[in-house]
């Protein structure tokens, strides 16, 4: 789960980590507002949505006076931002952060992120600050500075102290440095964050350490203990169909193809949806329906997958071991006379009562395509799908 640039920024403050003076605006009245409390001659009106780089798709306006603050939150409130991260669809900006101009002496990136395969917390920093990190790490990797920290003992002060010199800040700030990343990772653990990143991190020109831009992302299996934090959820920002699915407890992952996936267990799905590429088609979602699929649930997930205008075809796959493929056939029975099936179905089972299954699809007289290898249900999705765009291109 993601947050917004305002929210991370309120829990670092927690952390006696220094942030710029700011506020929250829904309207232009509310920029212009937050600007005259926070006082000054300069105001950084930023969009808050779930992506980096909004200044280079226009969601970040300098402003100098009220009536500039005025114009900018006009601008940004209800304006659909694209990014690299957000990909074509964007994401619309609903709310801003009107926060006090900064004198900028520096810039540096600073990050705590989960590396999975040392099975650490790794620490990154770089003493060039305010570009794509990406970018950076490509043309120029010896410029990032990687520290990774031991669990069972924590971010030591010699750590911290180590990525402060490799910022490249000066001895005078080395303390600051060393009180400011020491506050970043006990905000990461304490809060179950598997992201922290502050690009940029700048020195000002009187020498102090401001985050200037915060980005945090949680680990969702750990929000059952962090309630703060899970109410700070804006599902405004997600896939709706992702988040529909979250809140029936499936696991699902929307994506840019036209043939619907109903699988049970995250490995097989992967491999399902590896075979429909070779096949030469283009999965549409990822949806683990998990091991208890009763009839019930079997339906959510029809109903989930299929509300993605885009299938043209739908492959169910389920290889039952804790499930049961009669539970399965019996769900896919139900769902496709509940629900107003207009895409071709491909259904096939292996397992737990499997032959009890295939003879539930059989009997039930409904048009549903059955398979008995995952490459020819792959085969067989990919085909149908081929013959619905082609009817529909002839109708064109």
């Amino acid at each position: 789960m993601d947050i917004h640039e305002y929210q991370a920024k309120h829990l670092l403050s927690k952390y006696d980590i220094k942030i710029a003076d700011g506020g929250l605006a829904y309207s232009p009245e509310d920029a212009v507002q937050r600007a005259r409390e926070i006082g000054g001659e300069v105001w950084a009106v930023k969009a808050q949505i779930h992506s980096g780089a909004r200044g280079k798709a226009g969601g970040i306006k300098i402003c100098k006076t009220h009536d500039e603050v005025s114009a900018a939150a006009d601008e940004l409130l209800g304006k659909r931002l694209r990014t690299h991260q957000t990909g074509p669809a964007g994401k619309v900006c609903l709310r801003l952060y009107v926060e006090a101009g900064t004198s900028i002496a520096k810039e540096l990136y600073f990050s705590f992120l989960v590396d999975r395969a040392h099975e650490r917390i790794v620490m990154v920093g770089s003493a060039e600050g305010g570009m794509e990190i990406e970018e950076l790490a490509e043309s120029k990797p010896e410029a990032i500075k990687k520290i990774h920290i031991e669990p069972a003992v924590g971010l030591c002060d010699f750590q911290a102290r180590e990525m402060a010199f490799a910022l490249g800040l000066d001895a005078t700030q080395i303390s600051q440095a060393v009180k400011l990343i020491k506050g970043c990772y006990r905000a990461m653990r304490d809060r179950d964050a598997n992201m922290l990143e502050i690009n940029p991190l700048v020195v000002t020109t009187s020498g102090e350490l401001v985050v200037l831009d915060a980005k945090m992302g949680f680990d969702d299996n750990a929000l059952f203990r962090q309630q703060k934090i899970s109410e700070l959820r804006d599902k405004t920002q997600e896939d709706p169909r992702e988040t529909a699915a979250a809140d029936r407890g499936l696991s699902y992952v929307g994506l840019d193809g036209d043939i619907g996936c109903m699988i049970n267990g995250a490995g097989l799905a992967m491999a399902t949806m590896d075979m429909i590429k070779l096949a030469g088609g283009e999965p549409a979602n990822f949806l683990d329906v998990g091991g208890g699929a009763s009839p019930e649930r079997t339906e959510k997930a029809f109903r989930m997958v299929l509300a993605d205008d885009n299938v043209k075809a739908m492959l169910v796959n389920i290889f039952a071991g804790i499930n049961r493929c009669d539970w399965i056939a019996e769900g896919v029975v139900q769902a496709v006379k509940k629900i107003d099936m207009k895409v071709p179905l491909i259904v096939r089972l292996s397992g737990t009562n499997v032959e009890e299954g295939q003879r539930i699809i059989k009997e039930s007289g409904l048009p549903i395509i059955t398979a008995s290898t995952l490459a020819e249900a792959a085969e067989k999705a990919v085909e149908a799908r081929n013959d619905v765009v082609a009817r529909e291109a002839s109708v064109a």
